[in-house]
């Protein structure tokens, strides 16, 4: 890098710092700016009006209780970032406002919808329209990986990265359909170009992720957040069950996460509920924990399993007197 570049930058970052001390409190005087940045009163006027042309309205105000301040304006001034640094600061923004988990998150990335560059707006939009969200909770990504699959998604070119298989780490070969947001992690709905079969992998276990040029003809898909929900909750275990329970979905949801189970609407005051676990058992004494009436849908074994357990229970309260007979004489 020449020295005329490197300055450049300098400047740039120290009117970036400027920007965000002008925001950290109302105002400011031009020796206490001249401080924090390290220059002279007069590069800080130098730097003030970068800000102005920039489209930032600073204000300076004379006398005592004078200095500069960031005034009100009616539309946000030009974006200070290049081109990768917007896209990658919007998609770790959708990541932090997962299913509207993060309103701050949220708030910040429609501001920043509005002051990038109209080119800008639009792949972002279109990125954005790659993920979908099931749950609600903060989803931690990492940005970079995010962005290459969610513009593979959006390009609709095959992607590639080592995924754990048994004790071996090896190179898979995808179409990436969708992003997935859970409560928990991200997901890509991919079809497996080598076992020819949809697949959702987890994105914290990909290494090495990089899209390539080939490009594929879109395939009928599977609603990626179900598809994802119900492979996270049930598909990945050893048994699945489902449950009549007599409750509001909406009910049933707020109590069991969402990478737990699948609550599917069965009318106003009944729900099917979709789960897995690796011994039935356990996933009978969760849903008998929720404290509604249920029945037992699939599988025939845990409908037994509910009569040996009642049994149990009965045999275990055999010698306790009934309620009725509990202080009488």
């Amino acid at each position: 890098m020449d020295r005329a570049s490197g300055d450049e930058r300098g400047t740039t970052e120290r009117v970036l710092t400027l920007l965000g001390l002008l925001q950290q409190r109302s105002v400011w005087t031009g020796p206490e700016l001249a401080g924090r940045l390290g220059v002279t009163p007069r590069t800080v006027r130098r730097d003030i009006e970068r800000l102005r042309t920039l489209g930032y309205p600073v204000q300076a105000g004379q006398g005592v209780g004078g200095g500069y301040r960031l005034g009100p304006g009616q539309d946000l001034p030009p974006l200070l970032l290049d081109d990768e640094e917007a896209i990658a600061t919007a998609v770790s923004l959708l990541a932090g406002a997962a299913a509207g988990a993060d309103d701050a998150a949220l708030r910040a990335l429609t501001k920043l919808d509005r002051v990038l560059p109209t080119r800008l707006r639009h792949e972002v939009r279109a990125l954005s329209g790659s993920v979908e969200f099931f749950g609600a909770g903060r989803t931690p990504g990492d940005p970079e990986v995010l962005m290459t699959l969610a513009r593979a998604c959006r390009d609709e070119v095959e992607a590639g990265f080592g995924y754990p298989s048994g004790s071996e780490v090896r190179r898979r070969r995808v179409e990436p359909y969708r992003l997935v947001a859970s409560d928990r992690r991200w997901y890509l709905l991919a079809y497996d170009l080598d076992r020819d079969d949809w697949r959702s992998f987890r994105i914290d276990r990909m290494s090495d992720v990089s899209a390539r040029t080939w490009r594929f003809s879109p395939r009928a898909a599977p609603d990626a957040a179900a598809y994802v929900q119900e492979g996270v909750a049930s598909r990945v275990y050893r048994h699945q069950a489902r449950f009549l329970v007599h409750a509001s979905a909406d009910t049933v949801r707020a109590q069991i996460p969402a990478s737990a189970a699948v609550v599917r609407r069965r009318g106003s005051e009944l729900c099917e509920v979709l789960s897995g676990a690796e011994n039935l058992d356990f996933v009978l004494m969760h849903v008998l924990l929720l404290g509604h009436d249920f029945e037992v849908l699939d599988p025939p074994e845990l409908g037994r399993r509910c009569r040996a357990l009642a049994e149990r229970l009965l045999s275990a309260g055999a010698t306790i007197p009934p309620v009725s007979d509990m202080g009488e004489s």
